[in-house]
């Protein structure tokens, strides 16, 4: 299945003197497929390390810092000479530290040679004190697959449709209910690339329910490689808590929810360990939108999302079975679901978390978005049911030049009110630039 980071892949492979690649994003998210398909598809030759499998590799880069005799000993490995046709992927780096460090000896010393690099806990390194190449290497955030990237697998016809659209107009109700019916499908499968591979290839429910919870199990064993065995139980705790959290009306992070007792400086050190790890997303709130929106963030309040729908439908033990009845779907787990597959779709677009706003205790709009230097308000709504006091208020106490409201009416643009349906939420950014005559 194609993954719209391809094209960055290509764009760094074809750039002369290149810094190494580092993939970042949590696991199975598709950064071993990705390596992989680059080195398969456009170099002559690729040589595979993976430091989970091959703990040994390690000693190559422990020994010396010399590029020239850290490839010699990785030539007699892989069996062949590596040159600059050659891609080097060093799997599973974050299980040897010096094997990140040394990337910076070959930034300098051997540009011509391409290595890329991941690992699935690859940010708690990054934040350990280890030793890193500053300025060497760059950096390409891996997320879970969008449902712009999944549609054309499921059906062509309205993803070329949507493809084509050029200006902010309605939908023809055909392709609208179409687009609907593959919506709500991916509120169930999520967009994780193995789930989202098996589901296309068998439609089978069950085997995407024990493909989600084998990989919410994963997730689990991976707790227990925090260094503070205490904090493990914790880690759980928190992210067990997510479904009851997203469950409430107000989804600001309580962490009574979490243990009745837990005070916030108890569970700080296990919450930034899933943030790490990525695989939850922290977005705090902001009471007076400026710019740049993260200088007015309040770092003590702030709602906490899954890295994917499909993982916390699983979690929250939502039957796939609502996906028949009518939009329950949406409506259910007071649109949790919902708000989670529109942060994440924003992930992918801005590469970067948003905030949210509130006014007192007396409105909230559920996400604030920067583009061009503009504080954007987003509303998101379940169903058809769109009033929005919050957002109105909003507009009247800072008159912001775009309101964008997702929720499952039509494609609409009207006196500063952008509605686009749930199941365009990855074309937000294209449409803004549109209506803003970016």
């Amino acid at each position: 299945m194609k993954r719209a980071v391809e094209v960055q892949l290509l764009e760094w492979r074809q750039r002369k003197n290149k810094l190494p690649l580092i993939l970042q994003g949590a696991r199975q998210v598709g950064k071993s497929w990705l390596m992989k398909w680059l080195g398969e598809n456009h170099y002559s030759k690729v040589a595979r390390f993976n430091f989970d499998e091959r703990p040994e590799l390690g000693d190559f880069f422990r020994q010396n810092k010399d590029p020239d005799r850290i490839l010699q000993s990785l030539s007699m490995v892989c069996g062949f000479g590596i040159d600059s046709e050659t891609l080097v992927i060093l799997d599973e780096i974050q299980e040897c530290p010096e094997a990140l460090n040394s990337l910076k000896y070959f930034a300098e010393n051997r540009p011509e040679i391409s290595i890329i690099g991941a690992g699935s806990l690859l940010g708690i390194l990054l934040r350990s004190g280890h030793p890193f190449p500053v300025g060497k290497v760059e950096f390409l955030q891996v997320y879970p697959m969008t449902f712009r990237e999944v549609l054309p697998n499921w059906d062509s016809r309205s993803y070329s449709f949507l493809e084509q659209l050029s200006v902010p107009e309605e939908i023809p109700q055909l392709f609208f209910n179409d687009l609907k019916t593959q919506f709500k499908r991916y509120l169930i499968t999520g967009g994780m690339p193995a789930i989202v591979r098996d589901f296309t290839a068998s439609s089978d429910l069950e085997q995407c329910e024990n493909g989600l919870a084998n990989l919410l199990l994963s997730y689990r064993n991976d707790f227990a490689k925090h260094p503070v065995m205490r904090d493990v139980a914790k880690i759980d705790q928190v992210f067990s808590s997510l479904p009851a959290q997203l469950a409430r009306e107000n989804k600001k992070f309580i962490f009574q929810l979490v243990r009745s007792s837990a005070r916030a400086r108890e569970y700080e050190d296990a919450l930034n360990w899933l943030v790490q790890a990525g695989l939850v997303y922290k977005v705090y709130r902001v009471e007076k939108p400026g710019i740049p929106l993260s200088a007015y963030e309040d770092h003590q309040a702030f709602k906490l999302f899954a890295l994917d729908a499909g993982l916390l439908r699983k979690m929250a033990r939502l039957n796939p079975l609502a996906f028949s009845e009518g939009d329950r779907l949406f409506t259910e787990f007071k649109g949790a679901l919902t708000e989670n597959y529109i942060l994440q779709s924003l992930m992918a677009q801005l590469k970067e978390v948003p905030c949210y706003w509130t006014s007192g205790n007396t409105a909230e709009v559920d996400f604030l978005i920067s583009s061009e230097n503009v504080a954007i308000p987003v509303e998101v709504k379940s169903d058809e049911n769109v009033k929005s006091r919050s957002l109105t208020l909003y507009q009247q106490k800072y008159h912001p030049p775009l309101r964008i409201r997702f929720s499952m009416k039509n494609l609409q643009h009207r006196d500063g009110l952008l509605n686009i349906p749930l199941f365009m939420a990855d074309y937000a950014t294209e449409l803004i630039k549109l209506v803003l005559g970016k």
